[in-house]
């Protein structure tokens, strides 16, 4: 069978249905249908010549991980360091076609595999591992073992998190290699595809040992700005049926004292304790500078007509904060620009603010 080196613009067309199929299922928020979970992934281990592993569920990735702390706990020795070898073999090397040409094949990844990736990045590793940091439990734990078996305990469950599955991520994957069969008709172990695209369809997030494997439910609820960033203000982001959630604002995650509250809610005073500088910069941004000026207090340094410029001395932000403030004649609505520090005088900041053009030069706007 010769090479494919370039697409047909009909093949094309069909990128973003392949691409979109895929992120549906990975963005699904049903709940997963256990016995077909199971079926999927014991058939998976059979087809890598493993033998079928006991199942265990549970419905969400932070209770898998704190419930086999517990286990761990008490039976050291586990096997959760098999899970990226084992699945390698199966969805991840096997699969590509043999058919199209590297840089096709290299484009095609860019454009289907790529492109959803970078929605599908959701940041749950990173919320997880603060939160066994973070819990009461799992120090419990620790204060009860020994150095030794503390030192392992925590590499058994670095080992478990860092090869969990990440269905959505799979999903990435899929959409690539669904496009290159159906599309491409490239050749390709339908007895393996067929595996794999069960495991992605019926399951959560995989913890998969050797004898043992961990399937979690999906998130129950998803939800996303206009950027398909993670955004959701005053509720999680993302949760799951037993409560476990993600609060994101625009794509950064941020800790549940300020994610369960609405944006019009926070106040300025925060940023004067916070020390994470990503965060003051959400709390700035959902705050909007004219309440921050309002709360915090500024200093007016200058006005020319209808522009004042202020300057925040509180330790706010990494450095200080100049604001121009405009005030609309007729409605007497207050904006709140950041313009550069050290800025001297309400008319230099209006210059900058037009591009270096004089204010006398222009009439007022509003």
């Amino acid at each position: 069978m010769s090479l494919i080196e370039k697409l047909t613009p009909e093949q094309e067309a069909l990128i973003p249905v392949y691409r979109e199929k895929w992120q549906v299922i990975a963005l699904s928020t049903e709940r997963i249908d256990r016995e077909k979970a199971a079926e999927a992934v014991k058939a998976t281990y059979v087809l890598i010549g493993m033998e079928e592993p006991e199942i265990v569920f549970y419905d969400s990735p932070n209770a898998a991980l704190i419930n086999t702390l517990s286990k761990l706990s008490q039976e050291l020795g586990s096997d959760w360091d098999t899970g990226s070898a084992l699945w390698g073999e199966l969805c991840i090397y096997e699969l590509p076609p043999a058919n199209v040409c590297n840089n096709l094949e290299d484009e095609l990844y860019k454009q289907i595999d790529g492109e959803l990736l970078s929605l599908l990045s959701f940041e749950l590793k990173t919320k997880l591992e603060n939160s066994i940091n973070n819990c009461n439990h799992c120090w419990e734990l620790w204060s009860e073992l020994d150095k030794e078996l503390e030192s392992q305990l925590q590499l058994e469950v670095e080992n478990a998190k860092d090869d969990c599955i990440e269905y959505e991520i799979l999903a990435c994957a899929a959409s690539f290699n669904d496009f290159c069969i159906s599309v491409l008709n490239c050749v390709y172990d339908q007895v393996k595809w067929n595996s794999f695209e069960s495991v992605v369809k019926e399951c959560g997030w995989i913890f998969a040992g050797k004898n043992t494997c961990i399937v979690c439910d999906r998130p129950t609820k998803l939800s996303f700005d206009n950027e398909n960033r993670l955004h959701a203000e005053g509720e999680p982001a993302i949760e799951f049926i037993d409560g476990y959630s993600l609060y994101s604002y625009h794509g950064v995650t941020l800790p549940e004292k300020y994610g369960k509250i609405h944006p019009q809610q926070w106040q300025a005073e925060w940023l004067l304790s916070e020390e994470n500088a990503e965060l003051r910069r959400v709390l700035i941004q959902g705050i909007g500078y004219a309440r921050i000026c309002e709360e915090l207090q500024a200093i007016e340094l200058d006005t020319w007509a209808e522009y004042t410029l202020l300057k925040i001395d509180a330790d706010v932000d990494e450095e200080p904060i100049y604001l121009l403030k405009m005030t609309c004649p007729s409605t007497g609505f207050i904006h709140a620009l950041r313009i550069p520090p050290n800025t001297n005088s309400a008319r230099e900041a209006i210059r900058w603010v037009n591009w270096e053009i004089d204010p006398e030069e222009f009439s007022v706007q509003t």
